[in-house]
């Protein structure tokens, strides 16, 4: 068991299978075929990310550096989370960007939604956790990886 502290964005508690990305995740690339699609699940379309490319992003705790790409990646967040497609959590090593926070707590407002959010937990997060990890996040921000 190995435990890390982070800023939580959106709190919450949840617990999860973990998705894993050590290079920049890109928003609207990994989404948006299963946008176009009206997909059931999202499944990521980034073909320039090799970790995640054709692996099943719903109900996921994606474990990310930080978001990279368009300037469209809140509207996107907030169109999957409409979609019911979203992530259940997204965990940072690095801070979030200002897109992707917007989206994450657009969705919080708008739809009363949450999307469990931590940042800055540090590069040494990435180096530990693997795909298909059991991922527990406190509401105060701790991610133990189980």
């Amino acid at each position: 068991m190995k435990v890390f502290k982070g800023k939580p964005i959106i709190s919450g508690n949840v617990k999860g299978e973990a998705l894993v990305s050590t290079k920049g995740f890109n928003t609207l690339a990994s989404f948006q075929k299963s946008i176009i699609m009206r997909a059931k699940k999202a499944i990521c379309s980034d073909q320039d990310n090799k970790e995640l490319f054709k692996k099943i992003m719903t109900q996921k705790i994606l474990c990310i550096p930080q978001t990279i790409g368009s300037r469209t990646g809140g509207l996107v967040i907030l169109t999957i989370a409409k979609m019911n497609i979203e992530p259940k959590a997204f965990l940072f090593a690095d801070r979030i960007d200002s897109l992707a926070a917007a989206g994450i707590i657009l969705t919080d407002v708008w739809l009363n939604k949450k999307i469990i959010t931590v940042d800055s937990l540090g590069k040494e997060f990435l180096e530990v956790v693997r795909e298909g990890d059991v991922v527990e996040i406190k509401n105060d921000g701790t991610v133990i990886l189980c």
